[in-house]
This record gives structure tokens, sequence and C-alpha cells, in this order.
């Protein structure tokens, strides 16, 4: 069973509030990875790929392939 969300640190502190799920669990493990990106530097990075022709291309071949299911009688 795993449990993963994202917990604002408070003066180098983390208070972290369970799921009913966990209830009467002697053990869990706590693993601390620092997050960097926000939100804007992920929406920049969309923008970057709309242009890269390598993730358009990957976009056309997903587009082409739905495309072609939409023909097809089900």
């Amino acid at each position: 069973m795993s449990h993963k969300h994202i917990h604002e640190v408070n003066n180098n502190r983390l208070m972290i509030s369970l799921p009913e799920r966990f209830k009467n669990k002697m053990k869990v493990l706590v693993t601390v990875d620092e997050i960097t990106e926000t939100r804007e530097s992920k929406l920049l990075l969309l923008k970057q790929a709309a242009t890269e022709p390598f993730f358009l291309s990957a976009v056309k071949e997903v587009s082409d392939d739905f495309n072609h299911l939409d023909k097809e009688d089900l």
C-alpha cells in the first residue's frame, strides 16, 4: 500500500496526516525528495515543447493513430 502526496515544509518541519487505510499500521517508509519545479516552470517547458520537432512528430503520430481508430466501425 502506498500514498504519494506533496506536502509543504514549515520551519524545516513536516507534518503528515495519513489516510484512513494506514490506521493501525506500525511502520511506514518516508522518502523526502526536494521539488524544485514550479507551475510556471512546467508551463514554460510545455510551451518550449510545442515548438520542438521531435515532440510535434510524436503528437502527430499519436493523433494519426487515433484518426485511424475513429474511422473504424466498432
